[in-house]
Order: C-alpha cells, then structure tokens, then sequence
C-alpha cells in the first residue's frame, strides 16, 4: 500500500470565482422565499443553471452511475431489481425478523413530482391515472385532487408511458424516455397490463425495451395497441422502435425498425377517424459518460396509411441533416392538420411545423420566441404536442412552460410559473366534461376547467406522495421537523411560514440539506453545484454562503457536513475541503486539491462528493471523491494522506462512515455498474484506511448510495442503494431486505434518529418512508 502526504501548503489562498447563479441566489437570500417565487426561480433560472453553470445538469447521473465506463451494462438497472426480490425471498425463510419490521410512508404529499404520462378512464366518472418517473403508476377518483397507488410495490418504478383503452384496460411501458433531469432515469422491465382498474398486473413482454415514450390504444379495436419502445439510454440495441399488438398484448410484433442499433420511437398519433392512419417519430439518441448524441441518421417522422404495415417517411417541407427530439400531434376535430415540434442535437428549438394534408408537406410556422424560448436547452425533456379534441386551431406544446395558441400556431401564450410549475410532459383532455384538461409536469398534477388556458386558473393536487428526494434531515431535537433536497422542487421543509404542510424554503433543484443537531432553527439547504445558504430562522431567509469558501469546482450535490462532536463546526467541500467554526458564516480552506482532474464533458469532474468527522476524535476526517480516490487527515487537515490499497473499487465515492467510538473503523460506499456480479459496493477498514475488506456480500448489483451505523449496536449497519433498503446485523458477512411496506424504489439518502430509534429513507420518487427499528 502506498500513502501519499501532502504538506500543508494553503498559506495564501485566491479568492473563489462566484458563479453567476450563486449571485442570483444572494439576490434571494434576504427575503423570505414563497411557493410562486421558487417556481419562478426554477422556471426563469434554468437555462443559468444548465448551460451558464459550471457544467450540465444531466451528467451528475450518468457520471456517478457509469463512472469511468463508456455505457452503462446491459439490462443492469432490472438485473438489480431481479438480484432485490431474490434477496428478500432469502430473507423471509433466514431472517423473518428484519422482514418484520414496518416501514410506513412519512411524507410529503402535497409536494408532488415529475408526471410522465396522463390518461382519463373512458368509462368512470372523474378516474384519471397517471404515471410518475420513478414513483409508479396512481389513480384518481376525485378529478386529480387525491392519488392512491394503482401498482405494484415490486415492479420497477421507473414509468415511461400509460394508456388506456376505450373498455377500460390499462397499458403501461416501464422506464422513463425522457433523458434529463439529471439523466435521473432508470430503466424499465417492459410492457405490463391491468383489466381491473390497477388492483393487479401482467407483465405482457418487450423487456428489453428499457424505456418506452408513448403507448397508444386504437380507437375502434381495444386490442390492437401500439408502443413506442425508445430503447435503452445507455448503451445501443434492445428492443427498440414500434411494436404493435392486435391481442391485447398476449403477442407483439416490430413493425417499425429504426436505421440503427441506437434509433428507437418516441412519439404516436393516430388519425381518430381512421385507425389505419399512424404516425411516428424515431429518435437516435444514446449517452455515454463523456457527452450524449440525441440526433443521427434514424432521426425522423413516418406514416403508415395501412396500419403499420408500410412506412413512408415525411420529409417535404422538414429540415435536413441531424435532426433531435420530435413531438406529433394530430387534430381529432380535422385529421388531415398535424402539428411536429423539432429539436436541435444540442437540445434546443429548431421549429413547429404545420401539415394541412395529412403530412404529405409541412410548413414551418413563424413563431415567436416565447415558443422557442420555452424549449431552454433542452428540449429532448418535453417532446410532446395536445391539441383541443374540439378545435384544430387550438395546440398547446410542452416545454418549461406550458404554451398555448388559439390561431394554429401564429401566436403563443405561455403559462405563469405561479400557477402552473415548470416543465411540462402530459396534458388529457375529459371527454365526459366540457373543458376539463389534466396536466402533469415535473410539479405533479394540474386541472383545468377553462379547456386549458394558461391564463386561466389551474388547480393542482392535494395528495400526490411521489416526490423524488435527493437529501433528507431530521432534526434531533423534534422528529416531525423534516427537510430535504428534492428534484425539481427546491428544498422543502415540514414546517414555517405558518404553513401545516411541507412547503419550499430554498430554489433550484434541491440538494444537500442539514439541521443543527442541538439548535433546530439552524438550517442549510443547497442547490446545484454546491450553492449553500444557512438560516438561523428556521428558513425564513436564506444567507448563501458559497461565496466565502474555496474550490476550483463542486459536484453538483457537494457534501456538507457537523462536527459530530459541536455543531458550529461544519465542513463544505468542493475540490477543497472548507471549515467553518462559526456555523457556516465564515469559512477557511483546509485541504489542497483533493483531486487533479478537472472535466468530463462538461461536468465538473474532480470533485469532493462526501465527508465524515470521526465523532471520538474530530481531528479525524475521511474525504472520498467522484473520481475514486479516499483521503485522510489525523490532523485537523495540517497534512492529507491519499488512501491507496488494491482492494478499493477505484469508483465514485458515494459515502464515507465512522464508528462513533472508534476513528479507526470506518466504512465506504461506492456508485459505478460494472459487468461483473461480485461487484464491490461496501468496504470496511478496521485500521483507519490502511487495508480494507470488501463486505458487500450477498448485496444486489447496484449502486450503494448511503450507510448508516446503528450508534446502540454498532455491528448493525444500514444501506440504502438504487433497489431498496438493507440491513446486515454481523458488520456486513451477511445482508437482509429490512422490512416491509416500502417500494422497490432507489433509496438516496438515510438518517438515523437516535432518540427514537426511526430510521427514515428518502426515496427518489416515493417520498420519504420511516420504521422503527426493533431488535435490528
């Protein structure tokens, strides 16, 4: 083993280049932050956060996930929830007592979370069902007010598309074709059906579809359904393009292939008045570690007048070259008007175009650029067109705001980021109600009673428990005082302003969230690439403190830590780890560059991505970083020694752990698929870095986001990983499935609450999830 000793070097240190959404954050921070104004932080901002940043916010996850890789392995994300079900088959008939403990469901529910897909029952009065990214399938029986959920704990629940049939059964593709957010998508297990409402499942086949992006039912046959199968993100083949079923999907056949092994379908329309009458778009697109390609030759829209059985693709009037994203709408009201928005490669607007004789040519309309602006930079995210049942003229495109034109196209309105949330994904209008239109976007659900109007009022979900956590806290002193980061809806709290549910206390996409252990009005809540704020008032106003500390970069969720032993002292870190003795005011650099690279892509690679102060000596510090390597100081970080051994996996650091009583024994948890199924995911060094011993055991193969020791039994340790919750009660030679109650979802973060014995999970698309802890 090899130890290298950096000398302390930081005598004079540059001043940090604030960046310029950290300026807009200060601008923030001194008024206290409302529900509209979040929104309107989020919606006005992203295009600062993604392309003025320091980098991309769709490669956090491909980066963490692949690593070093150039895809992600085949079929890993359902060969991981396989490994989980297996494990907690093992685990009734080994260990029955970590099944029984109870998980039950914390909150929040009226926070919501991205909506991939909405459809309305034919048949029920005010029953819609919709489909969440990573948080399954939920009905409504009360016109999208409340949601109860219509799917299986153990399926996958990552959702890519629901449709239903006009006798009421239902069709759901698994795995979410959206590619951003984060590149936050995970695969799917194929096509699964329900004739009774959601109570209960079939899976139907193309389980190699691994994210699909539209299912469509035909109108006159109930049996013949068509699937968009966009194929797998991460690397090529698959099942991709257009399948069709005529048996209500017992059997499937491809009747659209795409040109290459990376070209799948996207979008579907079909011609109301005449089945036969279907169009298509194909999208090429794949992502690897380094940067996506979202366009190439299989690029493009097709119609078939017979059913599926020829093809023709429809290029009068359409752009040449490299083409990306395309959503297809056609008028129910005159079929022979369609509508086709167009993306660049780089993700943003290219055109809207108008057909009037069933596609043969296409026009581009002139648009303003609130239409082009509402694409941002990425407008592989929306991709979809609505046009009113009703009136050809009237379309609304989706984007990170709702658009909307009553003249086909010539002028557009936009919806206000106070009444509807950003990003848009689905719209269904209710056939059995005038003027009644669903929407679901990266907030939850939307309705309107004014036929959709953006300027009208919008009336969103009360109950919607399907939020998609990043960081969670809980606060030592009260146990109902929750907070978290969460995707897309800023960081949120269970508490202030008066408020008796969860509400936003901090914009962007929320990340990295802490609560003073011994004073809970002291808070700290993060957005992207480490822009932090402390608040010593609960959250009611927000004091950025990024500008006062020192890095070169920061990883998109930049670890914040206490001193375990007096909260005042907390640690920060973006390449350098930074020290505050005065609860985040000010700050000193402690560290040199604990990494040497600087990019991938654009992402700012080479980074701090976790941090733990040993709570019998905080002296004791462990650093793990994005690019693989650990790190420790014995000194208070007078000297770093970078931790080399064989034994390490040499990939991103998810977490590092101490034991509270002893600085030697520590533990490290680490991101990054690989091919092989003894993969390494937890590690434990009894000598404090010295040697490590590789204790992921029986664990499944996936990524390992958190651990946990039980501070009263100390060989009992917890992990959170991408499908569940797992307990091991002899340090790690074995691993159980603990507890039931809480879905096979990926599980991002894990607090522990000593006084009461509650361990809390923070779910990426069910919420936040809590058991209490009896004998395990």
């Amino acid at each position: 083993m090899k130890l290298k000793k950096w000398p302390t070097i930081l005598t004079v240190l540059t001043l940090v280049v604030v960046f310029g959404s950290v300026i807009l954050l200060q601008q923030l921070s001194t008024s206290k932050v409302t529900q509209g104004n979040v929104e309107d932080e989020v919606n006005e901002g992203k295009e600062e956060f993604i392309e003025k940043g320091p980098g991309k916010r769709d490669d956090w996850f491909m980066t963490q996930k692949g690593f070093e890789e150039d895809v992600i392995p085949r079929d890993a994300f359902r060969k991981a929830r396989e490994q989980a079900n297996e494990l907690k088959n093992a685990t009734a008939k080994e260990a029955p007592g970590a099944l029984n403990q109870e998980w039950g469901f914390n909150a929040p529910s009226n926070i919501g979370g991205r909506i991939v897909d909405v459809v309305v029952d034919p048949n029920e009065e005010d029953t819609i069902y919709i489909g969440a990214a990573s948080g399954g399938v939920w009905k409504s029986t009360d016109a999208g007010d409340t949601f109860e959920v219509a799917w299986d704990d153990n399926l996958t629940q990552s959702i890519g598309a629901v449709e239903i049939t006009s006798e009421g059964t239902l069709f759901v593709g698994t795995g979410e074709a959206n590619p951003g957010g984060g590149s936050i998508v995970y695969g799917g297990s194929g096509v699964y059906r329900s004739t009774d409402g959601g109570e209960s499942w079939d899976d139907i086949g193309l389980k190699e579809t691994s994210s699909i992006g539209r299912i469509m039912a035909d109108p006159e046959d109930p049996n013949t359904v068509y699937v968009a199968a966009t194929g797998p993100l991460f690397h090529d083949g698959g099942e991709r393009g257009l399948y069709k079923t005529e048996d209500g999907g017992d059997s499937w056949e491809l009747i659209l292939e795409g040109e290459n092994l990376t070209t799948g379908a996207i979008d579907i329309a079909i011609d109301q008045s005449d089945a036969d009458t279907i169009f298509v778009t194909m999208w090429d697109r794949i992502r690897y570690p380094s940067g996506r390609q979202y366009s190439g030759e299989g690029t493009g829209i097709y119609r078939s007048t017979d059913g599926g059985s020829t093809w023709e693709q429809l290029t009068d009037g359409l752009p040449d070259g490299d083409l990306g994203r395309m959503g297809i709408a056609i008028s129910e009201s005159n079929p022979d008007r369609a509508y086709l928005t167009v993306i660049q490669p780089s993700g943003y607007f290219e055109g809207f175009y108008i057909t009037d004789d069933g596609g043969d040519s296409w026009e581009k309309a002139d648009h303003n650029n609130r239409l082009a602006n509402s694409q941002s930079s990425f407008g592989w995210w929306f991709g979809r067109n609505y046009v009113d049942p009703n009136d050809e003229d009237h379309v609304f495109v989706s984007g990170v705001s709702l658009l909307e034109s009553t003249d086909g196209g010539e002028n557009w309105s936009q919806s206000n980021g106070r009444e509807v949330h950003a990003d848009q994904h689905s719209m269904a209008w209710d056939p059995k109600v005038p003027g009644r239109v669903y929407l679901g976007n990266d907030g939850g659900v939307y309705r309107s009673e004014d036929n959709g109007s953006v300027t009208n009022e919008w009336f969103k979900a009360t109950y919607e428990p399907y939020t998609q956590f990043y960081t969670l806290a809980v606060s030592h002193q009260d146990p109902s005082r929750l907070s978290g980061g969460t995707q897309d809806n800023g960081s949120i709290r269970s508490w202030g302003d008066g408020e008796v549910d969860w509400n936003n206390y901090n914009g962007g996409d929320g990340l990295e969230n802490q609560i003073n252990y011994e004073d809970n009005n002291w808070v700290y809540a993060c957005y992207q690439y480490g822009n932090c704020s402390w608040s010593d008032d609960g959250g009611e106003t927000m004091n950025n403190f990024t500008r006062n500390t020192v890095s070169d970069r920061r990883n998109w969720l930049s670890p914040l830590e206490f001193d375990p032993n007096d909260p005042s002292i907390m640690y920060y870190a973006g390449n350098i780890v930074n020290r505050s003795t005065d609860g985040g005011k000010t700050w000193e650099a402690i560290s040199p560059s604990l990494s040497d690279a600087e990019s991938i892509d654009n992402y700012p690679y080479g980074t701090v991505t976790t941090l733990a102060v040993a709570k019998s000596n905080s002296d004791v510090i462990y650093a793990g970083t994005d690019d693989g390597r650990l790190w420790t100081t014995k000194d208070l970080g007078e000297n770093w020694t970078e931790i080399e051994d064989e034994d390490l996996p040499g990939r991103w650091v998810t977490r590092v752990a101490v034991d509270s009583k002893n600085e030697d024994i520590v533990y490290a948890t680490f991101s990054g698929f690989r091919a092989a199924e003894d993969d390494a995911h937890v590690l434990k060094s009894r000598d404090g870095g010295e040697t490590w011993d590789d204790i992921s055991s029986n664990l499944p193969d996936a990524p390992v986001n958190d651990i946990v020791i039980n501070p009263k039994n100390r060989n009992t340790i917890y992990v959170a990983t991408d499908v569940g919750v797992y307990v091991s009660p002899n340090g790690g030679k074995k691993w159980y499935s603990l507890g039931e109650g809480i879905p096979l979802v990926a599980v991002t973060d894990l607090e522990y609450h000593e006084p009461t014995g509650v361990l809390h999970a923070a779910t990426f698309g069910r919420g936040v999830y809590e058991v209490e802890l009896r004998g395990w």
